[in-house]
């Protein structure tokens, strides 16, 4: 006589993991048929007994199921999403533009202004502040004789400018020489400035690069005090961000790669440039912010807070075992296992060890007694 039989990894052993938090769904059935299943090792013993295969579920579960294949190739972890297109800074947070300058706006820039090195950013009491690339902001005047990171800075930025004739100026000194004050009279005569030679507090703005204005605090007429943010910015790339559940954050890596669906149904190449380490919580859930470079940025055209669809690919395993996720039963004893359909018509419960997910096709990678080619029960659809 035939019987049905339950492998397991033995009495108490503690089932893998399949979640993160987006399996817990998909495995609510399992939950139910783990209820039964105290009584599957008494059931199993006969349950099949040799007949041909039930249309019914196992057990006494009275969901339709049908037959697929156990597959073997290659499986790719992939992770589907729902993410913004959108200009951002690295790290995630805007630039704030401080005023160091003292007077009366007299120009301001317009929201979706971009900006780069050496231009004149807004004026106070028509004097122009510039902007220039940094990440020591202006906290004294810069006079010959000078030295420091910021001095570094703006020697940095007089060479990119082209205001170093014949070389003089060595971009990387931290020192104000004379070359450092011919070059800054090159500038501010390039800006209409009187030819002081030396750098008001308030004349410049070190941001990290070219930068595109989003909001402005500032009002146009108004006393112009220093110390005061006037408006925000980011940089002029756009990235797609995803809130990502705390929870998968390890199955993300910078480098992974990404299929950018946009609004209109097209799909473009991206990669994961980095993962934010500070978690946002709302209620019961915590996120990180993932952010993806598109590899083709014109493919997005002008789009800015765009909502897309991203499916990222974490790893890739060759020459695998491959079942449907809905296949998976859960065991009493722990652990799971798949129904296989015996080429006579039996049916037999194995047991497997879970691998790598495919969320994305909805199969999993896993190993045990089971070949390529035999039949497995599913739930129907």
């Amino acid at each position: 006589m035939n019987s049905a039989t339950i492998l397991s990894d033995g009495p108490g052993t503690p089932a893998p993991d399949p979640s993160p938090k987006r399996r817990r769904r998909r495995f609510a059935g399992l939950v139910a048929i783990g209820l039964v299943a105290a009584a599957v090792a008494v059931w199993a013993a006969g349950a099949f007994n040799g007949h041909p295969a039930r249309t019914q579920g196992v057990s006494d579960n009275n969901d339709p199921v049908s037959i697929a294949t156990v597959t073997k190739g290659t499986l790719s972890s992939q992770l589907t999403a729902n993410g913004t297109l959108q200009y951002t800074t690295p790290g995630g947070s805007d630039y704030s533009v401080v005023n160091q300058e003292s007077g009366t706006f007299s120009k301001l820039p317009s929201a979706g202004a971009v900006f780069s090195r050496g231009q004149v950013l807004y004026r106070v009491s028509n004097s122009p502040v510039i902007l220039l690339y940094g990440d020591t902001p202006v906290y004294r005047s810069l006079s010959e004789g000078d030295r420091g990171p910021d001095v570094r800075e703006l020697n940095e930025n007089l060479v990119a400018l082209g205001h170093s004739d014949y070389g003089y100026l060595a971009a990387d000194s931290d020192y104000f020489s004379s070359a450092t004050k011919y070059a800054l009279e090159q500038l501010q005569d390039a800006l209409g400035e009187t030819e002081t030679g030396t750098l008001a507090e308030g004349q410049a703005v070190f941001l990290p690069g070219q930068i595109r204005v989003t909001t402005i605090s500032a009002t146009l007429g108004t006393n112009a005090g220093p110390g005061a943010a006037i408006m925000q910015a980011t940089s002029t790339n756009r990235q797609v961000v995803v809130d990502l559940d705390a929870s998968e954050q390890s199955e993300v890596r910078a480098g992974d790669h990404v299929q950018i669906t946009l609004p209109d149904g097209q799909a473009t190449p991206g990669v994961v440039s980095s993962i934010g380490t500070v978690a946002s919580t709302s209620g019961n859930s915590s996120t990180l912010p993932v952010y993806i470079t598109l590899t083709h940025p014109k493919a997005a055209g002008t789009l800015d807070q765009a909502p897309v669809t991203v499916q990222i690919t974490s790893a890739q395993i060759k020459n695998t075992l491959i079942v449907p996720i809905d296949a998976l039963l859960a065991l009493s004893g722990g652990g799971y296992a798949v129904e296989t359909v015996q080429a006579n018509g039996v049916h037999q419960l194995v047991a497997v060890t879970l691998g790598t997910f495919d969320d994305a096709a909805g199969n999993v990678q896993v190993t045990g007694e089971l070949s390529a080619g035999q039949r497995i029960v599913v739930p129907s659809v």
